[in-house]
């Protein structure tokens, strides 16, 4: 698949699902099948291939994307996607060497400053996670919220498609949808749920209304 072709699906739900918590596959599956058009893999203990594999082909069935986190070779390896890159990961202050070897696979950063935002909107990227938007407890190193105002604040100062993220529920969706970014990332909200297809049907249903 084209780069232009992926960047095109970078719209709506995010997903995250994270490996060593409840079954991956199966929430992976729960989202693919309840509209859901993008999920992320987290491994921060390990990668586990034939979980990735099995998302893999789940994202082809449903023509959906699967975006590897902090891992590129990985993305490359298990032909994902993408990769999603944070401060600590290779590739994050230059993506030329990753962009080089990636070739039509997408690459998305985290910030969570207007500055951040700008130095990244020089680069050859193609999306930006922006947060904590809200308070949240699925990421110990996401920093203090910074509100809908500060997404706004990082989201104008970029020509990229932005996925807020941080603490985003059911509840305050329409408050990220209403603020004109791209796509909501979403980790508790359907990986938690007592019934992620439930969640993700619902969540997208939601984004949708707001269209």
């Amino acid at each position: 698949m084209t780069r232009e072709r992926r960047a095109a699906r970078l719209r709506g739900i995010y997903a995250i699902v994270n490996e060593g918590e409840r079954n991956v596959v199966a929430i992976a599956q729960a989202a693919y099948e309840n509209g859901v058009r993008i999920v992320q893999y987290r491994a921060k203990a390990g990668i586990i291939h034939e979980n990735v594999r099995a998302i893999r082909k789940l994202a082809e069935k449903h023509e959906a994307l699967l975006i590897m986190n902090d891992d590129w070779q990985a993305a490359v390896a298990l032909d994902c996607d993408g990769v999603h890159l944070g401060p600590d990961d290779a590739g994050f202050l230059d993506a030329a060497p990753v962009r080089a070897l990636l070739r039509e696979r997408l690459i998305g950063l985290s910030c969570g400053t207007r500055a951040e935002a700008e130095r990244a909107d020089a680069m050859d990227i193609d999306y930006l996670g922006v947060g904590a938007v809200f308070a949240t407890a699925s990421k110990s190193d996401a920093g203090a919220p910074i509100g809908i105002d500060g997404l706004l604040q990082v989201a104008n100062a970029t020509r990229l498609p932005v996925a807020a993220i941080g603490g985003i529920t059911a509840q305050n969706l329409p408050l990220v949808r209403g603020s004109g970014v791209a796509m909501a990332a979403l980790i508790a909200a359907i990986a938690g749920a007592a019934d992620p297809a439930i969640a993700a049907r619902e969540l997208v249903a939601a984004w949708n209304a707001e269209a």
